[in-house]
C-alpha cells in the first residue's frame, strides 16, 4: 500500500476541517445532500458524456492504484533478464523456450517467443514498441478522466452555487428558506473546488506517474528482448538496462559492481602498505 497517498489524502481534508473549527464554524453545515447530488452527480455526468465506456471501465479498474500500485519489479526483472541472457549464450535460444511458457506476464512471454522464433532483433523492437505505444495511450486516456473531472468539479460547484442563489430569491417572502438555500449555494462551490484540488487533479497526476513507470518497465524487457536476440556480451547488457532503474535503486546495484570488480592486492602491495603503516 501507498501510504503516503494515504497520508496526504487525510491531511488534506483534516487540515480543511481543522481550519474551519477553528475558524468558528460548524462540520456539520458542510453537509448538504443537495450540493452533493449537484457536484457528484454533475462531475461524473460529464465525463460519462466525454469518455467512450471501455476507456471509463479501465480509468476504474486503474483507481485504486493510487493507494495499492502495480509492483515495480525492475531490480528482479534485471537479474532475471540476465539470467536468461546467460541461458542463450550457453544453450541457444531455444533453451528459453520453457522460460517463455512459465512467465506470468504476457509481455514478456511475447518477447521470449519471438527470440526463440528467430525474429530479428530490429523487428522484435518494432513490435514490442507499438504494444507498449498502444497499451501507454489506453491508460494516459483512461487517467485524463480524472483530469477531467477536477476540470468540471468548480465549475459545477459554481452552478450549484447559482441554483442556491435562485432558491433563496425565490422564497424572499419566507425567511425560513433563506438559510439551506445559501447554505446549497456556498457548500457547492466548496465540494466543487475540493473535489477537484485535494481528489481528482491528485489522483490524476498520480496515474501519470505510475503509467509512466510502467512503461519504463516495457521498454526495459524490449531492451532485455533485443540484447538476448544479438547475444550481447553479458555485462554491457546489465549495464544498459540498468538506466532503466531509478535513481534510487542505482547506488545498491553500483556499488555491488565496484566492490565485486576491485581486484585483489598483490603480497608486495600488501608488504609496502604495512612498512607504512609501521
Amino acid at each position: 500500500m501507498d501510504i503516503l497517498s494515504l497520508i496526504g489524502l487525510v491531511m488534506a481534508f483534516v487540515c480543511v476541517m481543522t481550519a474551519m473549527v477553528l475558524d468558528g464554524g460548524s462540520l456539520a453545515s458542510l453537509l448538504q445532500l443537495p450540493a452533493l447530488i449537484i457536484v457528484g452527480g454533475g462531475t461524473v455526468g460529464a465525463a460519462l458524456l466525454q469518455t467512450p465506456l471501455p476507456v471509463f471501465m479501465l480509468g476504474l479498474r486503474m483507481l485504486p492504484w493510487v493507494f495499492f500500485p502495480p509492483a515495480d519489479d525492475r531490480q528482479q526483472l534485471l537479474q532475471d533478464a540476465v539470467g536468461w541472457l546467460r541461458i542463450a549464450r550457453r544453450q541457444l535460444v531455444l533453451a528459453l523456450d520453457p522460460v517463455a511458457e512459465q512467465q506470468n506476464d504476457p509481455f514478456i512471454r511475447q518477447g521470449l517467443r519471438m527470440v526463440v522464433d528467430g525474429i530479428e532483433a530490429a523487428q522484435i523492437r518494432a513490435l514490442l514498441e507499438a504494444s507498449i505505444a498502444n497499451q501507454e495511450h489506453e491508460e494516459t486516456l483512461a487517467g485524463e478522466i480524472f483530469e477531467a473531472m477536477g476540470g468540471y468539479a468548480p465549475t459545477i460547484g459554481i452552478l450549484g452555487a447559482v441554483i442556491g442563489l435562485i432558491t433563496v430569491m425565490s422564497h424572499l417572502e419566507d425567511p425560513s428558506k433563506l438559510g439551506s438555500g445559501i447554505a446549497t449555494a456556498f457548500v457547492a462551490t466548496v465540494y466543487g473546488v475540493g473535489a477537484a484540488n485535494l481528489i481528482c487533479l491528485p489522483i490524476a497526476n498520480k496515474l501519470k506517474v505510475l503509467i509512466r513507470r510502467r512503461m519504463r518497465r516495457l521498454e526495459m524487457i524490449t531492451e532485455a528482448m533485443v540484447g538476448i536476440a544479438i547475444m550481447e556480451p553479458p555485462m554491457q547488457f546489465e549495464m544498459r538496462l540498468r538506466s532503466f532503474l531509478d535513481r534510487a535503486d542505482m547506488p545498491a546495484a553500483q556499488e555491488e559492481d565496484n566492490g565485486a570488480a576491485a581486484p585483489p592486492q598483490s603480497e608486495s602491495e600488501n608488504e609496502n602498505e604495512s612498512l607504512a603503516a609501521g
